[in-house]
């Protein structure tokens, strides 16, 4: 008992709550650590427990007849609701089971923080995986973020720990904190939360994700009668921080459903990409680092709110398509790096753990949880907020070990090659359960090497991907646009090298926001000659890529020639549609589509 009064224990349930007692009577314990005394309510009377240890655990000895329903006890907020400590676990064996193959496909139900009833009471379960902690506390403002008062249980083998609080509702704050084997305590974000607060701020937030009613079954089932991938796409590709604003704050995500839909059914465009909108900490990342893998960010708004926003578009006609970032993230503190004091969810070596360009962390896709983490949190996003389809994102990264490596800085795979087999097996075994599952739904990969069969099938040796973003044709045709026409007849190879390759894979034609940031220019200030002729190129590009084969994507501005490169801090310049010119490309876009 004395781990117990430490925060060492792993098996708090088995000291606290109600207990067989000597000459059949049952014994209450608890455990209100600074307390001098503790009352509680049994058979709806008030009744005092005694103090037996000065840390702060109490108990009182109540007739055999009592149950665990038939007792109330004091959170530290002062919420008069059942014992923590008296309920049965509520992470199942099979659970368990299915989640240490990495094959627990509905996991975002089990895991994290969710409310749930449980024999009748309202409250909220929690779960965690920490396999290398000493032990681990739920903390929140139900116990004004004190660690010692609610250690949670471990389930053994599988790693996982777990506590049910009653009466937790819906907005509730919350953390784990994590006691680690080298003796630090660590403060995380639950990694699959519902919600999170807006940043800086960082704790994860109760959601209740079922209040919601969906009036999308018209285009879900249109979308699975969908078998055949020739249908066409026009795709526009946003980030909803800055595509509109309200002067210097964001819009919610309902009134970007409105404005959105509206312009895309204009415009001609059948399909939306977002740039990702699950939380993370740094709005210039772009949302590329990702800290709440299950939270819809709260930047503009609460789930409900992005549910509301692909229903809209549903109803609309227009497809919504989420970039999704599962090859790295980020190494702030509350996030998912060495999570339990331990290399968890990254590989421990940092020349497979750490990516050196974006100076992240790495998924070990070897391990079959954190595939299991990832490959749930896909069919998360097609299942309960029903978007169409997923751009998987730096897909290059995950496939290749030496990946923005100089020699001697990776680790070379087990029969020597530089292919992450581990990565390939997981895209595999992503894309065959997402199709499975999902008829009709886009599997589609940011690749920008040659590596055979991207969207080739899995049963015939490929990754299985729905489309390819052709990255080569982006690149080289901007190189041939950008060069003074007088010049351009000794540069054709830039045109005619993508038609080598044309129909190896299912390509995506884009023209992205990659190519109109960091020094690259827009499209229009990427054009050679005088006024004019930089609009004639512009409109000339776009022309030349609605009439190539592939699917089409453009970037949100690019649409109406806008001149200064994106910035993730301000709108889309529509001001610039007051200009003839200008006007001009939007109404070449629109018929173009």
């Amino acid at each position: 008992m004395d781990s117990f009064f430490e925060i060492k224990n792993h098996q708090p349930h088995a000291i606290l709550g109600l207990h067989p007692h000597f000459d059949y009577f049952k014994v209450i314990r608890l455990w209100r650590p600074g307390a001098n005394k503790v009352f509680f309510e049994l058979f709806g009377e008030i009744v005092e427990a005694q103090k037996i240890h000065d840390a702060g655990l109490f108990e009182y000895v109540a007739p055999p007849e009592t149950t665990y329903l038939d007792y109330r006890v004091y959170h530290q907020n002062a919420l008069l609701t059942h014992d923590p400590y008296a309920f049965w676990p509520t992470f199942g064996e099979m659970d368990q089971y299915l989640f240490a193959k990495g094959v627990h496909y509905q996991l975002y139900q089990v895991m994290g923080g969710r409310l749930t009833k449980m024999d009748g009471v309202k409250g909220a379960k929690f779960s965690l995986w920490a396999p290398n902690a000493k032990s681990v506390s739920l903390v929140g403002d139900f116990n004004f973020w004190n660690g010692l008062m609610n250690p949670m249980r471990s389930l053994g083998y599988s790693g996982i720990w777990e506590i049910f609080i009653p009466g937790l509702k819906e907005g509730e704050k919350y953390k784990f904190e994590i006691h680690t084997q080298q003796g630090n305590i660590l403060l995380k974000s639950d990694p699959y939360a519902l919600a999170g607060e807006m940043r800086p701020s960082t704790a994860s937030i109760l959601y209740d994700l079922e209040r919601f009613h969906w009036n999308d079954e018209n285009w879900l089932k249109q979308r699975a009668d969908r078998e055949s991938k020739s249908f066409p796409m026009s795709v526009y590709e946003v980030h909803l921080g800055s595509w509109k604003k309200n002067g210097e704050y964001f819009l919610n995500y309902r009134e970007i459903a409105y404005a959105l839909s509206n312009y895309c059914i204009e415009m001609g465009f059948n399909f939306v990409e977002l740039l990702p909108i699950q939380e993370h900490p740094l709005d210039e990342s772009w949302g590329y680092q990702v800290s709440g893998f299950y939270s819809a960010t709260s930047r503009f708004g609460t789930p409900e709110d992005f549910r509301f926003f692909v229903n809209h578009m549903h109803q609309q006609g227009i497809g919504v398509i989420l970039d999704w970032v599962p090859g790295h993230f980020p190494t702030d503190s509350f996030s998912l790096g060495c999570f339990d004091g331990s290399a968890l969810y990254e590989h421990a070596d940092p020349r497979q753990g750490f990516h050196p360009h974006w100076q992240t962390h790495i998924f070990n896709f070897g391990r079959h949880e954190v595939s299991n983490f990832l490959i749930a949190n896909a069919l998360f996003w097609l299942t309960e907020m029903h978007v169409d389809g997923l751009r998987v994102d730096a897909v290059a990264s995950m496939l290749y070990l030496d990946y923005g490596r100089k020699e001697g800085e990776w680790i070379p795979n087990m029969y020597g090659g530089k292919e992450n087999l581990h990565a390939i097996e997981f895209l595999k075994h992503l894309n065959s359960i997402v199709h499975e599952r999902h008829r009709g739904v886009l599997m589609i990969a940011e690749e920008s090497t040659s590596f055979l069969g991207v969207t080739h099938p899995v049963k015939q040796g490929g990754l299985g991907f729905d489309l390819k973003w052709n990255m080569g044709w982006m690149n080289d045709t901007l190189r041939y646009f950008s060069i003074d026409p007088l010049f351009r007849n000794h540069h054709h190879e830039h045109l005619t090298f993508g038609l080598i390759y044309a129909f190896s894979e299912r390509f995506m034609l884009v023209l992205s926001h990659d190519e109109v940031v960091h020094g690259k220019n827009n499209l229009i200030s990427k054009m050679p000659g005088d006024l004019w002729q930089k609009f004639a190129n512009v409109r000339l590009l776009i022309s030349y890529m609605i009439c190539q084969p592939g699917k089409k994507l453009l970037f949100m501005g690019c649409e109406i020639g806008q001149w200064d490169e994106w910035n993730c801090k301000r709108e889309v310049e529509w001001f610039l549609l007051h200009f003839p010119l200008h006007r001009g490309i939007q109404n070449m876009v629109k018929q173009a589509n």
